[in-house]
C-alpha cells in the first residue's frame, strides 16, 4: 500500500464531485450567482489550506465511510443542500467515474495527467475568483512537488492502492451502460487493442540476452490485441470513434446519469458492507474531519431563504422511491461536532472515538480526546 495516495483519491474524486454539481445546477435552472456561490465554497473549502496540509502528509487511505463522510460534509459546504438518496448517488458516479479512468490509464504514471485534467477544470470554475484560484494553484505546487520526482514503480504501487480501494464497488452508470463500457454486472469493459503505453513497444517480440547483456536469441508471438504505438504522451483512450481524455467532463447539460446497484448484488451477501469494525486510524480520520470542519464559515440554516436543494433525479418521486429502495448497510449519517466546550458536545466526541477505539491502544480518557479535537478546531 502506498502512502501518498490519497491526495489523489481526494482531489480526483472532488474534481468529478464538481463535474456532476455543476451539470445538476445547470440542468435545474439555479440562479447563475447562486450555482457560482455554491462550486466557490465547495472549493475553498477543497483546497483549505491546513486541510490540505494533512491531506499531503504520507498516509494510508482511510476508510471508506470516513472518506464518504469528508465529501458528505464538502457537499455542504455552501447553501446547496441534497437529501440522502442524492447525496448517494452523487458519490457513486464519482467513485465510479474516476475509478474507470484509473482502468484505463495507459500507465500508473498517467494518474498524475488525470489529476491535473481535473485540477484544470476546477480552475476554470474559478477563475474570476483570484483568493480561490491561489488556492487552487498552491496545490498544483504541491502536487508537481510531491509526484514529478516518483518512480515507475511508485506510481504502480499508488495505482494498485487505488484498485483495492474500488475493487468492490460495482455501480452500473447509465452513461457508462450506454456507451458498452460497462456490463450488466456494473464491471467495466476494457480495451484488449489499442495503442500501447507511450514509451512502450508494441507485444509480439521475446528477446533473450546473455549475462554480459548482449542479445542472444529472438522469438516473435502472435499478440491477442491489435496494439499501435503511441504517436504522443497523453492520457487518451479509443472507444469506436469517440476519443476520451481521461479526468475531464464527460456530463452535459442533456445527458441523464442514473446510477443502480448491480443486479446480482443488490439483495445478497455479495454486496460490500460498511466495515464496522475497530479502525486503529480513526483519530487521524477525526482529526481530518475536525481540520476540515475549521476550514468552514457558519452556514445559514437550511430552512433560510438563501438555502436551496438540489435534486440528482428527474423527479422527487424518483429521488423518494431510491432512498426507500437504499440497502441499509449503505446509509450513511453525517456527524455535525459543534465547535463549542460544553459538556454535551464533549460527552459526544467521546462517544464516538469510543465507537472507533483501537482494541489494541489504551484509550484515552473521554474529555482529553474530545478536548483535543475541539482545541483543534478552535485553533483553526
Amino acid at each position: 500500500m502506498s502512502s501518498k495516495t490519497l491526495p489523489l483519491l481526494f482531489i480526483n474524486l472532488g474534481g468529478e464531485m464538481l463535474y456532476i454539481l455543476d451539470q445538476r445546477l445547470r440542468a435545474q435552472n439555479i440562479p447563475s450567482d447562486k450555482a457560482r456561490k455554491v462550486m466557490n465554497d465547495i472549493i475553498t473549502t477543497m483546497f483549505n489550506k491546513k486541510f490540505l496540509e494533512e491531506l499531503f502528509k504520507p498516509q494510508e487511505l482511510y476508510s471508506k465511510r470516513a472518506l464518504r463522510t469528508v465529501f458528505d460534509r464538502l457537499a455542504h459546504a455552501s447553501i446547496m443542500r441534497l437529501n440522502q438518496a442524492s447525496m448517494d448517488k452523487l458519490y457513486d458516479l464519482m467513485t465510479m467515474a474516476f475509478k474507470y479512468q484509473v482502468l484505463l490509464c495507459p500507465r500508473p504514471k498517467d494518474m498524475l495527467l488525470v489529476t491535473f485534467n481535473h485540477m484544470d477544470a476546477i480552475r476554470d470554475f474559478v477563475r474570476d475568483s483570484p483568493s480561490i484560484l491561489n488556492q487552487v494553484d498552491e496545490t498544483y505546487r504541491q502536487l508537481i512537488e510531491m509526484y514529478t520526482p516518483l518512480s515507475g514503480g511508485e506510481f504502480q504501487l499508488i495505482r494498485q492502492t487505488l484498485l483495492i480501494f474500488f475493487q468492490d464497488m460495482h455501480i452500473r452508470v447509465s452513461i457508462f451502460l450506454k456507451d458498452k463500457v460497462q456490463n450488466s454486472n456494473g464491471r467495466f469493459v476494457l480495451p484488449t487493442s489499442g495503442p500501447v503505453p507511450y514509451g512502450t513497444q508494441i507485444p509480439g517480440l521475446i528477446r533473450t540476452f546473455s549475462c554480459t547483456g548482449e542479445e542472444v536469441n529472438r522469438v516473435q508471438f502472435r499478440s491477442a490485441g491489435n496494439y499501435t504505438a503511441a504517436l504522443r504522451e497523453g492520457s487518451f483512450e479509443m472507444h469506436g470513434d469517440r476519443v476520451i481524455k481521461l479526468g475531464t467532463n464527460m456530463y452535459g447539460v442533456s445527458r441523464a446519469v442514473e446510477t443502480h446497484m448491480s443486479g446480482t448484488s443488490r439483495n445478497s451477501s455479495q454486496h460490500t458492507k460498511v466495515n464496522t469494525a475497530p479502525n486503529p486510524l480513526a483519530k487521524k480520520e477525526l482529526n481530518l474531519l475536525a481540520q476540515l470542519m475549521g476550514g468552514l464559515d457558519m452556514q445559514k440554516p437550511v430552512g433560510s431563504d438563501t438555502s436551496f436543494r438540489v435534486n440528482l433525479f428527474a423527479t422527487d418521486e424518483e429521488e423518494e422511491e431510491a432512498l426507500m429502495s437504499r440497502p441499509a448497510e449503505l446509509s450513511y449519517e453525517v456527524i455535525n461536532i459543534q465547535a463549542a466546550k460544553d459538556q454535551q458536545t464533549n460527552a459526544e466526541l467521546a462517544r464516538i472515538m469510543g465507537e472507533f477505539a483501537d482494541e489494541g491502544e489504551p484509550s484515552a480518557t473521554p474529555s482529553s480526546k474530545g478536548d483535543e479535537l475541539l482545541a483543534m478546531m478552535d485553533g483553526l
